[in-house]
């Protein structure tokens, strides 16, 4: 992932090795990490049960908040891909309870919206 796209605030795909020795403490059981995004400190872990959500927080990342998200409790999502001239796909995810999208997400070029959509689809329909 390049340094202007991670200024935009864009995630790239993390690797899943990666992501498993990281936060690999945080699976229950039977539990499996699907696919994985980073940017800068921050983390967003799709598995085959949850979503999870890692928000490292102040300068030294010490304080850290992990925020799980049942698939069951997601209401609806939406994708929306590059452009010619855009930088980045979003996606959008409206929990429970919820007006308005709670979460929102920005992802560089190299990664496949569509797979995020069909992990997605999956788990919520």
């Amino acid at each position: 992932m390049s340094l202007f796209s991670k200024l935009l605030g864009n995630a790239g795909v993390a690797d899943s090795a990666e992501l498993n020795k990281d936060y690999g403490f945080l699976m229950a059981e039977g539990e499996a990490i699907e696919i994985g995004f980073k940017l800068f400190r921050d983390v967003f872990i799709f598995t085959n049960k949850r979503l999870i959500l890692v928000d490292k927080q102040g300068i030294t990342g010490s304080k850290v908040e992990y925020m799980s998200v049942a698939y069951k409790s997601i209401s609806r999502f939406s994708i929306t891909t590059a452009g010619h001239l855009d930088l980045d796909a979003e996606l959008n995810i409206w929990v429970s309870g919820e007006a308005t999208a709670s979460i929102s997400k920005k992802f560089n070029k190299q990664v496949n919206i569509y797979d995020l959509q069909k992990i997605l689809a999956q788990h919520v329909l």
